[in-house]
C-alpha cells in the first residue's frame, strides 16, 4: 500500500511517497562528547556509530547548518565554534563565538547563530556567512539556554544564576523583557506554532510553560519518580515533536526522560535511558529520537511512535548534544 505524507526538512517542505515496505529515511546524528573531545558520527538506519571527528577542547553545544553542509560544536574551553564539512568530516573553519560558548541556536534562516558566553554574561551574535560576531548583548548571570522563535523574531536565553528567561528583539538586539523562572533554568524550547515556550529547571525540578505573547507562566510541570529523592530529578533539555503534541524532557541524573502532553501537559510516562540523560534530537521524519547519556557514554534511541527505548548505541567519553542532517 503506497500513501503520502509531508514532512519538514531543512526548511523545505518535501511530499514523498511511502510505502509499508520501503525502508525509513535515513539519517545522519552528531554527538558532541564532553569529555572525549569529539564528535561521534551515527548512521540512524544502521543505528550504530560510524565515525569518531576529533575536535577542540570540551565540545558541548552543536547544531547542524540549514542546508545540511556543516556542522557547528561549540568547544568551551578553546571559546570558539568549529565548522565541520559533513562530506569530509574535517574541521574547515571556525566562528568567533566569545569566551566559553555552551548552547547556540540557528534562526530560521540559518543566517545568524545566537550563543550563551556562559562566562561572559552575554549573547553574541554570529552572522554565519561572513563568520564575524555582529553584535553581543548583555543578559543575566551563567547564561546558558537558547532558542529561537520560529518567526525568528524573539531570541530566548535561559541564565542559570539570575533564574530567569531573557526575551531578546532580534531587530533591535536588545532585551525586552525578563521572565523568572524555577531555580537553575538549562534549555528553552519554543512549539514549533510558537504557541508555547517551555523552559527547564535543573535545581528547581520543573517545567516553566510559558505565553510568548503575554510572557506569562500558564503552567508549572513536576516531575515525581517513584524511588528516587527529588533532586535526583533535573530537567535539562527538551524535544518537542513537530506537531506540538508531545514533548520530551531529558531529567539527568536521574536516568530519565518525562514524555508530556503538549496541550494538558501532564506527564503521560517516564522513558529509563542511560545515565545522566542531557540532550536529543528528532531524526527529521520524526520517528526516532536520540538521547546523549553522559555518564554511560551512549546514546538511547526511542520510537516516538511506541514511546519505547529501543537501542542503546556507544559514542564518545560524556557525550552532551545531538545534531541531525542528511545521510
Amino acid at each position: 500500500m503506497i500513501g503520502t505524507s509531508t514532512f519538514r526538512y531543512f526548511g523545505l517542505t518535501v511530499v514523498a511517497l511511502a510505502a509499508m515496505s520501503t525502508p525509513s529515511l535515513a539519517y545522519t546524528a552528531y554527538v558532541s562528547n564532553e569529555k572525549g573531545n569529539s564528535v561521534s558520527v551515527v548512521d540512524t538506519d544502521t543505528l550504530k556509530t560510524i565515525a569518531t571527528i576529533k575536535t577542540g577542547e570540551r565540545p558541548r553545544g552543536i547544531e547542524v547548518s540549514r542546508d545540511g553542509k556543516f556542522v557547528f560544536v561549540a568547544t568551551g574551553d578553546d571559546n570558539t565554534i568549529q565548522i565541520i564539512d559533513t562530506a569530509t568530516r574535517k574541521i574547515i573553519g571556525e566562528l568567533p563565538s566569545g569566551p566559553d560558548p555552551e548552547q547556540f541556536a540557528l534562526d530560521p534562516a540559518g543566517q545568524f547563530l545566537y550563543v550563551a558566553n556562559e562566562d561572559d554574561a552575554a549573547v553574541t551574535v554570529i552572522d554565519v556567512a561572513a563568520r564575524k560576531a555582529v553584535a553581543k548583548i548583555p543578559v543575566g548571570v551563567e547564561p546558558e539556554g537558547i532558542a529561537v522563535s520560529p518567526d525568528g523574531k524573539t531570541v530566548i536565553c535561559t541564565s542559570e544564576t539570575t533564574s530567569m528567561a531573557h526575551f531578546i528583539d532580534t531587530t533591535d538586539r536588545k532585551v525586552v523583557a525578563n521572565v523568572l523562572v524555577g531555580s537553575r533554568p538549562r534549555s528553552a524550547a519554543f512549539k514549533p506554532d510558537g504557541s508555547e515556550l517551555w523552559i527547564t529547571s535543573e535545581v528547581g525540578g520543573g517545567l516553566s510553560i510559558i505565553d510568548p505573547a503575554t510572557r506569562k507562566i500558564t503552567k508549572t510541570v513536576h516531575f515525581a519518580i517513584p524511588g528516587l529523592r527529588a533532586e535526583k530529578i533535573q530537567p535539562v533539555g527538551i524535544n518537542i515533536t513537530a506537531d506540538g503534541k508531545r514533548g520530551f524532557v531529558h531529567l539527568g541524573p536521574s536516568n530519565r526522560i518525562a514524555v508530556v502532553d503538549g496541550n494538558t501537559h501532564e506527564v503521560l510516562k517516564y522513558l529509563l535511558v542511560g545515565q545522566r540523560v542531557w540532550h536529543g534530537a528528532f531524526t527529521p521524519d520524526g520517528k526516532y529520537l536520540l538521547a546523549a547519556n553522559g555518564l554511560s557514554n551512549d546514546v538511547s534511541v526511542i520510537d516516538v511512535a511506541s514511546l519505547k527505548v529501543i537501542k542503546s548505541i556507544q559514542v564518545g567519553e560524556l557525550p552532551w548534544g545531538v545534531a541531525m542532517g542528511p545521510k
